[in-house]
C-alpha cells in the first residue's frame, strides 16, 4: 500500500511595524508557530514599517513588488497577514499577487476547528467561522478555490464558503439557538455548584502556558498535553481535595493569545465567563518563553475584556525546569505567587497549601460536639468545609473544620 506524504503550504509572513519600537517581529514569530500548528512551512518573512496600514492593501506598492518577487523565488503557496484584513485587503492582495491571501484570524480559527472536539467547542467554532467569513464571502471564496484545500478550509466551516448570504445568516441564528441551549445548561451546571458552596478556581493563562499539564499533574485528568499552540480547546473541570479535606473544583479554560480575534472571544464567551464566576484565578504563566511579560500583559488585557475583576489571582511562574537558572519575576496584580513545575511537579504541595490558605482567609473555625442525632450536618461540613479532625465520644460528635461563612450559622448553633 503506497502511503501519501501531506504536502505542507509554504506560506510567506507579512507584518507591518506601526513604529520602532513595536513587537511585529516577536508576533510574526509567534505567527511562525500558528502557521506550523496549521500545517504549514513558513519560507519567507516580510515587515514594512509604516505610520499606518494600508487601507486598501495592508502593504505599500512597493513592498507588494517585493513580496511578488518573494511568492516567485521561494515557491510560497500562500501568503499570511499578522492582522486581520478587511474584505477590500483581501480582494486587492488577492489581485495583485495572484495567490491564496490568509490572515493571523483564518489560521487561528482554522486551528481551533482542528481541535474542537466536543459538541459545544464545534458549535462555538463554526459560529466564529461563519461570522467572520460573512464579511468575506466574495473575496474568500475565490482565495480558497486557488488551492482547493488547506488553512481555512478545514473543521465545521469547511463547506460554508458554498452558501449564499442569506444561508449562512440562516445558520448563524441556528448555532446562536444552540449555543444559548448550551449556555443555559452551562447556567444551571454553575449554579449547581454555587448551591453546594464547592469553591471554583479557574486556571487561566496564555496558549501553550502549561494549564492542562497543571490539572493532569493535580487531578489526574487526563487531559491531552502537546508542546503546540491550543492544544487544547475543550475546558475541563475537576475536582481536588486539599490537605484541609477541602474539595475545590479546578476548570481549565482555553489559552489566551496576543490579537486573539474578537469573533472568537465572543463565540467562546460562556466558556471564558468560567473565569467570572469562579472564586479565585490561576494564573499559569511560561517562566520560559523569552515573551513572559508580554503575555501576562495580554492574559490581563483579555481578563479586562471580559469584565473579569476583583478576584483573589495566585500566579504560578511555571516551566521552572526549562530554565537554566531562576527566573526572577513579579506580578504585582496577583495577590500570591509561587515558582512551580507542573510536569515534574516541583511547588504544587505548596500550591495546595496556599489554596487552602485563600479559603481558609473566607472561613470560619468550627469547634462543636454534635450530638448523634444531627450528625448530618458533619456531611455537610465535609462537603462545603474542611475538616480537621472529628472524635466519637460518649456525648456526641466532636468536630474542629472550617466552614464558610454563611455555612457557619447554620452549624454552629
Amino acid at each position: 500500500m503506497i502511503e501519501f506524504e501531506e504536502i505542507k503550504e509554504k506560506v510567506i509572513l507579512v507584518g507591518v511595524s506601526l513604529n520602532d519600537g513595536d513587537d511585529t517581529q516577536d508576533s510574526l514569530t509567534e505567527l511562525e508557530e500558528l502557521a506550523s500548528t496549521a500545517g504549514a512551512q513558513t519560507v519567507g518573512v516580510l515587515i514594512q514599517t509604516r505610520t499606518q496600514i494600508h487601507p486598501g492593501t495592508y502593504l505599500g506598492s512597493g513592498k507588494l513588488e517585493e513580496l511578488s518577487e518573494m511568492i516567485y523565488e521561494t515557491g510560497a503557496t500562500g501568503i499570511i497577514c499578522d492582522d486581520e484584513l478587511s474584505p477590500a485587503q483581501l480582494r486587492n492582495m488577492e489581485d495583485a499577487l495572484d495567490t491564496k491571501i490568509m490572515d493571523r484570524t483564518l489560521v487561528i480559527l482554522d486551528i481551533f476547528a482542528k481541535r474542537a472536539s466536543t459538541s459545544e467547542g464545534k458549535i462555538q467554532v463554526e459560529l466564529a467561522q461563519l461570522k467572520y467569513q460573512l464579511a468575506r464571502l466574495v473575496g474568500l471564496r475565490s482565495s480558497l478555490s486557488r488551492l482547493g484545500g488547506g488553512i481555512g478550509t478545514r473543521g465545521p466551516g469547511e463547506k460554508k464558503l458554498e452558501m449564499d448570504r442569506r444561508l449562512v445568516k440562516e445558520r448563524i441564528a441556528q448555532l446562536n439557538r444552540e449555543l444559548k441551549e448550551v449556555k443555559r445548561h452551562r447556567e444551571v451546571t454553575r449554579s449547581q455548584r454555587q448551591k453546594n458552596r464547592i469553591p471554583v478556581a479557574a486556571i487561566v493563562g496564555y496558549t501553550n502556558a502549561g494549564k492542562s499539564t497543571l490539572l493532569n499533574t493535580l487531578t489526574g485528568a487526563q487531559v491531552l498535553e502537546e508542546d503546540q499552540l491550543f492544544a487544547t480547546l475543550d475546558p475541563t473541570t475537576r475536582s481536588l481535595i486539599l490537605p484541609s479535606n477541602q474539595q475545590i473544583l479546578l476548570t481549565d479554560t482555553v489559552g489566551f493569545i496576543r490579537k486573539l480575534p474578537h469573533h472568537l472571544i465572543e463565540a467562546f464567551r460562556s466558556t471564558l465567563e468560567e473565569a467570572k464566576y469562579a472564586d479565585m484565578i490561576l494564573h499559569v504563566v511560561d517562566v520560559s518563553n523569552p515573551q513572559v511579560e508580554k503575555q501576562m500583559y495580554v492574559v490581563y488585557e483579555t481578563l479586562a475584556d471580559l469584565g473579569i475583576a476583583g478576584k483573589t489571582i495566585i500566579t504560578l511562574f511555571n516551566k521552572q525546569d526549562k530554565v537554566a537558572e531562576p527566573v526572577d519575576l513579579r506580578d504585582f496584580k496577583a495577590d500570591k505567587t509561587l515558582k512551580i513545575s507542573a510536569r515534574s511537579g516541583e511547588g504544587l504541595e505548596r500550591l495546595k497549601e496556599i489554596l487552602d490558605e485563600v479559603l481558609h482567609e473566607r472561613h470560619m473555625l468550627l469547634e462543636r460536639v454534635f450530638p448523634y442525632e444531627k450528625a448530618g450536618l458533619i456531611a455537610l461540613i465535609r462537603e462545603q468545609g474542611g475538616l480537621i479532625s472529628e472524635d466519637y465520644r460518649d456525648n456526641g460528635i466532636y468536630v474542629k473544620a472550617y466552614v464558610p461563612k454563611e455555612l457557619y450559622a447554620r452549624v454552629s448553633g
